[in-house]
């Protein structure tokens, strides 16, 4: 099987290249060697390297930005996807293609499904969503795994974050009214590889570890574990103070609500997804090994 992955060197990308290639050979070009804002580059990539599998890792994920650079966003998350849809409709290839929790209202405290009525706060939201409903509107064979809050040992993002401004800082206020699942990059890659090798029912999938927390809760216990391994901070959980996301304004409107329900993934795959914090606990380490 020929496998195309582009956004290789994302933090989803980074754990896909190495969980994919045993069912493979893998085709991951970097930005440098192909423009993704450009739609005919795009086309004769796939016209030269003709995948059977297209597993689209690639996107617009600065969230705040998106609401002054929409152009691009548009073009990385909703015009993007919908072309590389249209080219495995027209050539029988499968799309893996990934969005995000961004994608609901973020009200209430259920869990979202994935039948629950979409309604985007942000530009980022809205692009994601409008590069699903064309993956879904293309006819191709797809899998979409809305996944939350993602991090990774590699990259930026909230866990490197706060292990940064704990070894300076004595006291931090975190957002602690926004409930979601830390997702770690490596999960998603793992889920990823095991449902293409199960041959589940494509469509669209919530995919995210157990339980829930916030960012305050996320935070509290970044530090409690990075200190259980021996990582030197200036603070610890207790020094990490809960505030109202009113307390911390963002150009981009974020969802209070990034629950999401996961049964139809564990029951397609016949499954447990582990706890956050265990797989916190694995990224902390990976990190921190090479520090």
């Amino acid at each position: 099987m020929k496998i195309l992955l582009l956004g290789k060197n994302g933090q989803v990308g980074f754990d896909l290249h190495r969980t994919l290639s045993p069912l493979g050979t893998i085709i991951a070009p970097c930005r440098d060697d192909l423009d993704l804002l450009n739609p005919d580059a795009i086309a004769n990539h796939l016209a030269q390297t003709k995948p059977d599998l297209v597993v689209n890792a690639a996107a617009y994920t600065a969230v705040d930005a998106a609401e002054e650079n929409q152009e691009e966003a548009y073009r990385l998350n909703a015009e993007l996807p919908e072309q590389l849809a249209n080219y495995c409709n027209e050539h029988g290839a499968f799309l893996v293609h990934y969005s995000s929790d961004y994608v609901y209202p973020g009200h209430g405290t259920e869990p979202w499904q994935e039948t629950s009525e979409t309604g985007p706060l942000s530009v980022y939201g809205q692009t994601k969503l409008e590069g699903d409903q064309a993956i879904q509107q293309s006819g191709c064979e797809h899998f979409i795994f809305r996944t939350s809050w993602v991090y990774s040992a590699r990259g930026n993002n909230f866990m490197k974050t706060m292990l940064r401004l704990a070894q300076s800082k004595t006291e931090l206020s975190i957002v602690a009214d926004q409930i979601g699942a830390p997702t770690a990059a490596r999960l998603i890659a793992q889920i990823t590889t095991l449902a293409i090798h199960s041959n589940i029912p494509g469509g669209l999938y919530h995919l995210a570890p157990q339980g829930e927390t916030s960012w305050h809760g996320f935070a509290q216990e970044i530090f409690r574990q990075a200190k259980a391994q021996g990582k030197l901070l200036t603070m610890g959980p207790e020094n990490a103070h809960p505030i109202p996301t009113s307390e911390y304004p963002t150009p981009a409107k974020r969802p209070l609500n990034s629950r999401m329900d996961t049964t139809k993934l564990k029951n397609a795959l016949n499954i447990e997804l582990p706890n956050w914090q265990s797989q916190l606990e694995l990224n902390l380490g990976e990190y921190l090994e090479y520090q």
